[in-house]
């Protein structure tokens, strides 16, 4: 069914944040996918460059994204396009969870700064 309840999802750890997906080809979407994004207080993300673009909304708190190694302060209800092959890095140094909705097309790999491909499960 394409309706997706808060509690009808498939919830992933990665690099200590949570990836809470909804949408995906394992969910039916040929398309499309999107997750829900969690990271608790004082997470590092890891940089990593996306092979399709991605689309960050700020649900809850203040992290903050470098981007083609320009570091910017989010606030609920910023949006953010990561260009299709830009490296990016998601943190929150703060005292307080944030969370993220994040869409892209099917078929995003992210590679590592060790040169690693990863195929996210959440994009799957």
């Amino acid at each position: 069914m394409p309706i997706r309840k808060d509690d009808d999802h498939c919830t992933h750890q990665m690099h200590g944040t949570q990836f809470h997906s909804y949408v995906a080809p394992s969910r039916g979407s040929r398309q499309l996918c999107a997750w829900r994004t969690e990271l608790e207080p004082g997470t590092a993300g890891a940089p990593h460059t996306v092979s399709h673009e991605e689309v960050f909304l700020v649900l809850q708190g203040s992290p903050v994204i470098t981007l083609e190694d320009k570091r910017v302060h989010l606030s609920v209800g910023d949006v953010v396009l990561v260009p299709e092959s830009a490296t990016v890095q998601l943190d929150n140094p703060g005292g307080s969870a944030a969370s993220l909705w994040v869409t892209t097309s099917v078929g995003l790999t992210a590679t590592t700064a060790d040169g690693d491909t990863i195929t996210p499960p959440w994009t799957r």
